[in-house]
Order: C-alpha cells, then sequence, then structure tokens
C-alpha cells in the first residue's frame, strides 16, 4: 500500500476491475468538486477584499433638537386650588391661551381689595413724603433767614463795639484836658494865694481859685470815671458779638437738625412708599397668575393635576404640552470604548422602530430601509445608564426622515467610521482590536473640502 516493496503491488494488480475502485476513482466526480472548490475559494478570496465600513452601533430614542421644542411641563408659580379647566387632552392650544383658573389658598391674599387698598397706602405714604419736602424747604428758608439776621445783628454789635471805642478815645482826651485844666488851677491857687499873701490879692479871689481848684479836681476825677465806663462799653461790645455769634450758630444749628430730621422721615417714607409700590407690583403680577396660560404653541399630552378643588403647591406640575414645530433627533447611547470614535460631523445610519428595513452594518449603501444623520453632540460626562450620549440630527442632503415620527419613539443607530477590506476587519474582530482612531482626521479633511 505504500509503495515499500521493489514488487509494485499496482503493476501487478489492476484495480479498475474491481466495482467498489470504479465507484470510488470516478474522474468526473472529482472535476465537478475541484471545481467547485476552486470557484468558492477564488469567490471568498474576492469577496475578503470587498470595502467594509467600520461602526459603532447604539440604542436610543426619538428627541428634539432643541431644548426648548421639548415636552414642557407646564408649572404654577404661585400656590393654588383648580377652579376651572379650559383645555382637554389632545387638545392644541396657541401660546398665550389659558389652560386653567385657579384661586389663591394663602391668607395674606384672601382681601379682594388688596390692590386697591395698598394704592391708598401708597398715596398716603406719597402725601408724607411731599409734607416732609415741605418741612424741609421751610427749615432751608428758616436757617437762611437766620444767617441773615445774624449778620445783620454782627454788624450792629461791631459798630457798637466801634463807638465804645471811639468813646473811649474821646474820654481819654478829655481825660488829658482836665488833668492839664487841673494843673492850672493849681498852679493859679497857688500864685493868687502868693498874691495875697503878698497882700495884692484879697481873701476872696484865694478862695475862688479854691473853689476852681476843687471843680477842676472833680471833673477830672469824673472824666477819669467816664473812660472806665467807655471801656467798659468795649467789653460789653465784644461779649455781645460773642454771645451773638454763638446764639445765632444755636439756632442755625437747631434749624438744621430738625431740617435733616425731616429729610431722614421724608427718605423713610420715600422708602416706604417705594417697598408698598414693589408690594402692589407683586399683588397684580400675582393676580395674573391665577390664569395659567401655555408658554408656547403645542399638543396637551397630559393632565398631571385633574379634577376641580385640587390644591396644590407652587412649582408643581399641573399639565404637558408638547410643541408642534419639533426638529426631531436621535439621542444614542454608546459604551465608553467607542467614545473616542464618535465626532461631530461623522454619518450616521439610523432604524426607527415601526419602519421595515434591512440592515447590513458594513454595506450602508446597500441597506435599505434606514436613514441618514449627522453627530451634532457628544456628551462629555457619562450617563446614568454607564454609557454617553449622541445626539443625531438629519442630513440635510439625504432623504429626510418619516414625517409621522414621534418625539419618544425607538431608534438604532449605526455610526460609520472608515471603509477597510474585509479581511482587515476579520482580522480586526479576532484579535479584538477597536476600529480605526483616524475618524477624527478624515472627519476634519472632509468637513474642510465641504
Amino acid at each position: 500500500m505504500l509503495n515499500i516493496a521493489e514488487n509494485k503491488l499496482n503493476k501487478t494488480v489492476d484495480l479498475k476491475n474491481y466495482k467498489a475502485i470504479e465507484k470510488v476513482m470516478h474522474k468526473k466526480h472529482y472535476k465537478h468538486f475541484n471545481s467547485f472548490l476552486l470557484t468558492f475559494s477564488g469567490v471568498g478570496i474576492i469577496i475578503l477584499f470587498l470595502p467594509w465600513t467600520q461602526n459603532i452601533t447604539g440604542n436610543g430614542y426619538l428627541t428634539t433638537l432643541r431644548p426648548e421644542q421639548r415636552a414642557t411641563t407646564v408649572q404654577s408659580q404661585i400656590p393654588g386650588r383648580i377652579e376651572e379647566w379650559y383645555v382637554q387632552e389632545g387638545d392644541y392650544v396657541e401660546k398665550g391661551d389659558t389652560i386653567v383658573h385657579i384661586s389663591e389658598i394663602k391668607d395674606d391674599y384672601f382681601d379682594p381689595n388688596l390692590i386697591a387698598r395698598t394704592e391708598e397706602q401708597i398715596n398716603a405714604k406719597a402725601g408724607s413724603v411731599v409734607a416732609y419736602q415741605g418741612k424741609v424747604n421751610a427749615l432751608n428758608n428758616q436757617v437762611a433767614a437766620l444767617q441773615r439776621e445774624r449778620l445783620l445783628k454782627l454788624e450792629q454789635a461791631r459798630n457798637k463795639l466801634l463807638q465804645s471805642k471811639l468813646k473811649v478815645q474821646s474820654d481819654s482826651i478829655d481825660l488829658e484836658a482836665a488833668k492839664t485844666n487841673l494843673i492850672i488851677a493849681e498852679r493859679q491857687y497857688e500864685r493868687t494865694e502868693q498874691l495875697q499873701a503878698e497882700g495884692l490879692k484879697a481873701t476872696k479871689d484865694v478862695e475862688d481859685k479854691r473853689l476852681k481848684l476843687q471843680e477842676t479836681q472833680a471833673k477830672l476825677i469824673s472824666q477819669k470815671n467816664d473812660l472806665l465806663t467807655s471801656k467798659n462799653n468795649v467789653i460789653n461790645a465784644q461779649v455781645e458779638i460773642t454771645r451773638t455769634e454763638a446764639e445765632y450758630i444755636d439756632k442755625i444749628s437747631k434749624a438744621q437738625s430738625d431740617k435733616f430730621t425731616a429729610s431722614s422721615s421724608g427718605f423713610d417714607a420715600e422708602a416706604q412708599v417705594t417697598k408698598l409700590e414693589n408690594s402692589l407690583s407683586n399683588y397684580q403680577i400675582r393676580n395674573s397668575l391665577y390664569y395659567v396660560r401655555a408658554p408656547q404653541s403645542g399638543y396637551i399630552n397630559k393632565a398631571i393635576r385633574a379634577g376641580v378643588g385640587e390644591t396644590f403647591k407652587e412649582g408643581d406640575e399641573l399639565i404637558n404640552i408638547m410643541p408642534d414645530n419639533a426638529d426631531l433627533a436621535v439621542e444614542m447611547f454608546i459604551n465608553p470604548i467607542d467614545l473616542p470614535l464618535a465626532h461631530k460631523g461623522s454619518p450616521v445610519r439610523i432604524q426607527f422602530d415601526g419602519w421595515p428595513a434591512i440592515i447590513f452594518s458594513g454595506w450602508p449603501n446597500v441597506s435599505t430601509g434606514t436613514y441618514a444623520g449627522k453627530i451634532v453632540a457628544v456628551e462629555t460626562f457619562i450617563s446614568d445608564n454607564g454609557k454617553y450620549r449622541l445626539l443625531v440630527a438629519p442630513d440635510p442632503n439625504e432623504e429626510p426622515w418619516p414625517d409621522a415620527l414621534r418625539a419618544g419613539s425607538g431608534a438604532r443607530a449605526i455610526a460609520l467610521l472608515d471603509d477597510v477590506p474585509i479581511w482587515f476587519e476579520l482580522w480586526r474582530q479576532l484579535n479584538g482590536f477597536p476600529p480605526n482612531y483616524y475618524q477624527a482626521d478624515s472627519a476634519t479633511e472632509k468637513a474642510t473640502t465641504k
């Protein structure tokens, strides 16, 4: 069988004469099988060199591209009680339409004439402000009058001082004259007395001169007294100037103090007026909040608070509204290991729930039932589900998304990466290597080219 011996068995025995050998060694059977293997191998080799688009997949759901286009929960800014509903679920409302009427539940605002009473308080306080302002003006006039009067009084006192000083000078001159007269009188008396001793003058003449001398002495004493009185008047005039200055400083200071007190009271009244005006504005705005209105146009999805008479706190949700002009987008989630491969502007193929599709993830061009999109946002912080969130918007250059799509429905997104041969992708999968990390440069080149 191994053809080791020198006597070859196949040369001495003809195996073709046996039917079993004839069936096994059929040359025609070998020919077809070999052709099949050759064709299959050739097709397999050709397939290995076909292009394959690397991708990362993720599940998500439909949302809106802009935050203000998403479902809005209408809340009440004040606590209250539901009095009347003006809409029902499924209704379409325009921006500003009244949704529900509520009533007050806080006792601070029960008074139906609260606004009118507050306006009366404002008017009263405003009158107080005017009154205080009038008092301030009156005190200003009083201060001005006191200042003018002080100037006149001081001028009068200075004139009196000047008169006293002049009187001192006059009395001083009179005193000197009196002294001179006294000297003359003494000399005349002495001469008359001498002449009387010589018998030339009579005794009567001596007595007349003595009398005149005494009168002159008395006049000198009187003149000295007048001079002292004049000097004392000078001192009194100076004291009067000081007293007048102090008196009017005290009066003016008191008037200014009253003026500052009135100004302070006026400012306090103005502050109370401002506070009351603020309260009035708050009351007016609060009254307008008794009617909850739609913040934007859309459809009423769900009434969160139902019935009439139900109370709620401020900030509680009342109703849910979905805008009617929302720009849809897909919110998909990818694994953290795939985050470096996701970039803004990268193409994405999307399969929506309810739309049949045949998907070849590596050959997006031959897939049917999928729609094109582009990544517009990549989350920089991991979500609660342990994955990163991507936001995919429709590609304006591709087929538009179906009009019947609604926010909240499910979607499966396939982010497209580099185009590589199938053999490379098989080799990468077998070795557990990640997709190519050069997608960012590729995306940048495409954006630059556009």
